[in-house]
């Protein structure tokens, strides 16, 4: 944990940012095709990464230090992730009328949009996110972080209009002329 405190100033975190949420969209898309025979999931943005994936492990390097108690880390790994996923579950469909995923058939649900069983999985991929896997990241980023000022401005440019251009893609689905989508 003590790396945790040193990889947290702005460039590293939008570095770590983009990094969890390409591994969250290719986690989504490797369960999906398990499950559904199918890679590509349907997503509200176009490129190759799923948000959720990216707030949740910066808001835990944020709040978490070595000192904590591990059942405070370890119910902080749970709660987080399954805030940002019910937080997200509820802007899209409120916004949008889309809904990405659906756990109302699940047990221990809340509005289909999260569920007891996912929010353990939460649990258990934030532990080794960020007691495996981070470490590696903060040495690739270690090699890079000279040259993660220059890129970081594109990378926020890139951000924003896929946020622009999925914000308008989903309003012109969603206009009178079209159906919303099925649960998926």
């Amino acid at each position: 944990m003590s790396n945790w405190v040193d990889s947290t100033n702005v460039f590293s975190l939008l570095f770590f940012f983009m990094i969890y949420a390409c591994l969250g969209w290719l986690l989504e898309n490797t369960y999906n095709y398990i499950i559904n025979r199918k890679f590509v999931k349907d997503n509200f943005f176009i490129g190759p990464f799923k948000p959720m994936y990216g707030f949740a492990p910066i808001l835990l390097l944020l709040m978490l230090s070595p000192n904590m108690h591990l059942l405070t880390v370890l119910m902080l790994y749970l709660v987080i992730p399954t805030i940002i996923e019910y937080v997200s579950g509820w802007l899209l469909f409120t916004f949008f009328r889309r809904k990405y995923w659906d756990y109302s058939k699940q047990k221990f649900q809340l509005h289909g949009h999260i569920c007891l069983p996912f929010s353990i999985c939460w649990m258990v991929l934030s532990y080794a996110c960020l007691h495996w896997l981070h470490l590696i990241f903060v040495m690739i980023y270690g090699k890079v972080d000279f040259l993660w000022p220059w890129m970081a401005p594109f990378v926020m440019i890139y951000l924003l209009a896929e946020l622009i251009f999925a914000i308008r893609r989903n309003l012109l689905i969603q206009s009178p002329a079209n159906e919303p989508n099925p649960v998926q």
